[in-house]
């Protein structure tokens, strides 16, 4: 370091390396995977009722991944309930596929999972109910420890709030359709979710592409809406987990979650595809949170006195007129 500090040339030197460093570190980086493997799993269907549902969701997710995100077929998995031996949503076929990609995933691939079903809870752990023995989130989490490359897990059930702290990891991207255990009934956020990866709508960004953070705010604001029109309490609030605590956070809240799910997308970019603005992005994840606490208040307006009502609302909406203009300003730029 001192001969550096005394040479002309060691001190341009560092200077240039300096320059360079701070370029790198300021340049948002999209996570892009060189392979993407997927695995779908819907697990027992307990109904004839949830037959259909869970077929018409497997099916979607299978052609937006395959036709809309041209995933390899042959990386494509699907476990289902059926009698089928090779593709039955078993313990022993998820041990086998997830061992499978193992062997052959590397640091710079890319596994999406989706866990599609009824969820338990026993008092100690969640389960995923499976054909045949279940698998508790221990277990699974187990399964995941040693896959390399980045994970991205959509645990849609109910009672999946567990698999958050249990699958929560560097490089993990994790998604519970709920915030508690308590949360017992099936959940409708799966059929935001999938819909979310193909609607241009959810590109909050307008980059041409779905990040996992944008669909998962879709949904999240699609099943928000889905109780709100029914009249209904909500039984299901969204969580994601990518920074590795385990705690998560909703898409209308603050908190430290969602930078490293806003830079991955599923598919392919084009080549002329702009990189992701973590800065316009985050102004965008405000205005959904504050749009969120628009609608909350509307649902307890009744209940207000009309002067509360009144402040809250003009803070709100001075909120997001200054938003507005710096969003404006960003996607200038």
């Amino acid at each position: 370091m001192t001969s550096s500090i005394r040479d002309p040339r060691g001190v341009g030197c560092a200077r240039l390396f300096a320059g360079a460093l701070t370029l790198f570190l300021t340049v948002p980086i999209v996570a892009q995977a060189n392979e993407r493997y997927a695995l779908i799993v819907a697990g027992a269907s307990g109904g004839a009722e949830y037959v259909q549902q869970y077929a018409k969701w497997t099916e979607a997710l299978s052609q937006a991944l395959i036709e809309g995100m041209k995933f390899d077929p042959s990386r494509v998995t699907v476990l289902t309930d059926t009698p089928a031996t090779e593709t039955a949503a078993t313990a022993a076929n998820v041990r086998r596929v997830l061992g499978a990609i193992r062997r052959q995933m590397t640091a710079t691939d890319l596994l999406f999972v989706v866990l599609v079903g009824h969820g338990t809870f026993d008092g100690v752990d969640a389960k995923f109910n499976l054909v045949g023995p279940d698998l508790d989130s221990i277990a699974w989490a187990g399964l995941f420890r040693d896959l390399s490359g980045r994970v991205v897990v959509i645990n849609t059930f109910s009672s999946s709030f567990p698999f958050i702290e249990r699958f929560a990891g560097p490089r993990r991207i994790v998604i519970s359709a709920t915030d508690s255990v308590a949360q017992r009934f099936d959940t409708v956020f799966p059929e935001y979710f999938i819909g979310a990866l193909r609607d241009e709508a959810a590109d909050i960004d307008k980059n041409g592409r779905v990040s996992i953070w944008e669909a998962f705010a879709a949904a999240a604001g699609g099943v928000r809406r889905h109780y709100q029109q029914r009249g209904q309490l909500a039984t299901e609030r969204a969580l994601l987990d990518d920074n590795g605590d385990g705690i998560g956070r909703e898409a209308a809240a603050q908190g430290e979650d969602g930078s490293l799910a806003s830079r991955t997308y599923l598919d392919v970019p084009a080549p002329d595809a702009r990189p992701t603005d973590e800065v316009l992005v985050d102004l965008l994840q405000r205005r959904a949170s504050l749009t969120a606490e628009v609608e909350e208040l509307q649902i307890k307006k009744a209940f207000m006195p009309a002067d509360e009502y009144a402040r809250e609302f003009e803070r709100i909406m001075l909120a997001l007129a200054r938003l507005a203009r710096e969003i404006r300003g960003r996607m200038k730029t």
